[in-house]
């Protein structure tokens, strides 16, 4: 028990490049002590393996690994949004979603699965062929139709396997994102691969729908202060126009949708 703490502990620290002698030194105690925790010498306390986590910014459902590899409860909870002790949280949520109307807005678990999405997100993502409970992970790589809509689909795949390699790092290398980005790269041609150089400020999505070309840049909100797994995973993802164009064919979608 003690041994697979400590191997746990030793891949965190190398995921996050760490020595044993300043974990040590962060959290207050000796290199050797860090060393003997490693090796399965020393069994830690409830308040030494939260403490670590906390300097190795290992995430909850993580902590919660680490503390019943050492023989200790866990200590947070992963609730549905859907339980009465969320609901100022669901409330959240559905406020910010509606209130970002008439403009895309998305809630997407640690994995890019769609939670819950806006009106107007819902229509767009309709023609997509895509819904709540999906993957977009798994759209970008697999939906021939949003690959057909996606005008500039390689850029953006290159941009979306960057962002999953910082998550992934996050996670300490997480399975699902790990497998994404391999199959993502798999479809980025040599010339994606190797560009280099000055990004520019925003890489705004390009998709032409039902005859209207529209150009979307995002950006994303998470909670804070939680002590919930599913809530610290979940992010709100908010799409604004990029163009003059997209802004206007947007206000109209509203404004049909309203009837007015």
């Amino acid at each position: 028990m003690g041994l697979e703490f400590g191997t746990t502990l030793k891949e965190w620290r190398q995921v996050r490049r760490v020595s044993q002698l300043d974990l040590g030194l962060s959290a207050g105690v000796s290199a050797r002590h860090i060393s003997f925790l490693e090796t399965g010498r020393s069994r830690p306390s409830r308040g030494m393996v939260l403490r670590l986590c906390e300097q190795l910014d290992v995430p909850m459902a993580q902590r919660n690994r680490l503390l019943m590899a050492a023989g200790l409860s866990p200590a947070y909870a992963k609730r549905d949004l859907s339980v009465e002790e969320m609901a100022p949280v669901q409330a959240a949520v559905d406020w910010t979603l509606q209130r970002h109307a008439p403009y895309p807005a998305m809630a997407l678990d640690r994995h890019w699965r769609l939670v819950a999405v806006n009106s107007v997100a819902e229509q767009i993502l309709a023609g997509l062929g895509v819904a709540c409970g999906d993957s977009l992970i798994e759209m970008m790589i697999g939906s021939e139709v949003l690959r057909q809509a996606l005008v500039n689909y390689e850029e953006i795949l290159g941009h979306i396997v960057a962002r999953l390699r910082v998550e992934s790092a996050h996670f300490g290398q997480d399975d699902v994102l790990e497998d994404a980005i391999t199959r993502m790269s798999a479809l980025l041609s040599q010339e994606a691969r190797a560009m280099e150089g000055m990004k520019p400020a925003i890489i705004p999505a390009i998709y032409e729908l039902g005859g209207m070309r529209m150009s979307f840049f995002s950006t994303i909100t998470q909670f804070g202060s939680t002590e919930d797994i599913a809530l610290s995973e979940l992010r709100i993802e908010m799409l604004f126009p990029a163009d003059e164009e997209t802004r206007m064919a947007l206000e109209a979608m509203a404004t049909g949708t309203d009837g007015r």
